[in-house]
């Protein structure tokens, strides 16, 4: 998500201000202002923040609420950083690679099966922009929902390298390959989604309506690929 101080374009939640955000990262220790004079160019195009839940691809009954904090690499490309919260000293659990379907389309048949859909996420309401506290609701059901018509379409590559939903201290074991839910009752969607609203201050019931005229898309069947066991 944009900084506080970056112009919010509503057809386009990253910055418009023509430059990147910039942000003086949080640091601490003996060598602070080594650290503070250290360059983090890669992060500084960090300019959108997602909310949704992962399903582990080979436990269907495995899922984790990710925070992704993503970087418009390219027009038809995006890499986002995963975390387990919001706040500060969350936990790094993965990454995620976006594309859109045009992209898409030139990858190899082997590799498709790797990536899964965003249509039941952002038409359900799951899949959010949390709302920076500077901008008015309105103002922000516009940008989120714009931004939706873009997400719906993409497909995405994703891999946990920490199971924090097994309490694990710390990324034990290999990286594990994750999916999108894509239907109703996979699993308890207003008992979990419903938390993160609360916490967030939204209502994916209102998600659900707002999204109702993006237009549906059809999915490559190569994708959403679950494994057994």
């Amino acid at each position: 998500m944009a900084s506080k101080g970056c112009p919010i374009d509503p057809s386009n939640t990253c910055c418009t201000s023509g430059g990147p955000c910039k942000a003086v990262p949080p640091c601490s220790g003996k060598n602070v202002d080594d650290a503070k004079s250290q360059d983090f160019a890669p992060t500084t195009g960090i300019c959108e923040h997602l909310n949704a839940f992962h399903v582990y691809a080979d436990d269907e009954k495995r899922f984790i609420e990710t925070n992704h904090y993503c970087t418009h690499l390219e027009p038809d490309f995006r890499q986002c950083i995963l975390y387990d919260g919001p706040q500060k000293g969350a936990r790094l659990l993965g990454v995620e690679y976006m594309c859109t379907p045009e992209l898409f389309a030139t990858f190899p048949e082997e590799e498709k099966q790797y990536w899964h859909s965003h249509v039941y996420e952002v038409k359900s309401g799951m899949l959010v922009l949390p709302k920076p506290p500077f901008i008015t609701q309105e103002e922000w059901d516009k940008a989120e929902t714009s931004a939706m018509e873009s997400v719906v379409k993409l497909y995405g590559k994703t891999y946990h390298f920490w199971q924090v939903d097994k309490g694990h201290k710390y990324p034990f074991g290999p990286p594990s390959l994750m999916m999108s839910f894509t239907h109703d009752g996979q699993f308890d969607f207003d008992k979990n989604v419903g938390d993160r609203d609360k916490r967030f201050g939204i209502d994916y019931h209102k998600k659900r309506q707002l999204r109702d005229s993006i237009p549906d898309f059809k999915i490559d069947p190569a994708v959403d690929k679950f494994r057994k066991k």
